[in-house]
């Protein structure tokens, strides 16, 4: 049972923003950091998208997202694009990507980047239009607003396949 409180909690739309960032870049990270041993294991026996895949795929996507949407600036990632863009197929060759561990500290940064951009705006600057957003993207990337709700999402849409490889990998959940 939650204690009665006095004073209610009062969050503004960024303390919500930053509690799905916080709260999904947890559940991910948690998840793909346990594959760091198998990250080209597939989801399925058909294939899918891998692990390794999926960090460098987050990652140049919120970067994307982030410095060209957000802030009109050019992706520090861009080299990333055929290998990890949306559209881009996964390999299971090791050396068609870069080690584990560039991509996982790309991503430390890059996520760092997103929770410094998010500390500078308030709820009125979601609202603004972003930048560089292709015309058929508005739906998605037309707002600031809606380029953090993406990049929250986004998380989580590749969590399930993350668990899915664990399984592939003969791990048990590691969230029940």
């Amino acid at each position: 049972m939650i204690p009665f409180q006095e004073e209610p909690i009062s969050m503004k739309t960024v303390d919500y923003i930053k509690m799905g960032l916080e709260t999904s870049r947890s559940l991910i990270t948690g998840l793909l950091d346990d594959m760091k041993d198998a990250p080209l294991t597939a989801p399925t026996s058909k294939g899918g998208n891998h692990p390794l895949w999926i960090l460098g795929h987050l990652t140049f996507s919120e970067a994307n997202i982030m410095y060209c949407y957000v802030e009109g600036k050019p992706n520090p990632l861009e080299s990333w694009q055929e290998t990890f863009a949306g559209g881009s197929d996964p390999v299971a060759d090791p050396q068609a990507y870069p080690s584990w561990e560039e991509v996982r500290t790309k991503w430390d940064e890059v996520t760092a980047h997103t929770m410094e951009v998010l500390a500078t705006l308030s709820d009125d600057d979601l609202d603004r239009p972003s930048h560089n957003c292709p015309p058929e993207r508005q739906d998605f990337f037309g707002t600031i607003g809606q380029c953090f709700l993406v990049a929250t999402m986004h998380r989580t849409m590749h969590y399930g396949q993350v668990a899915d490889a664990r399984r592939m990998a003969g791990r048990p959940p590691l969230f029940v």
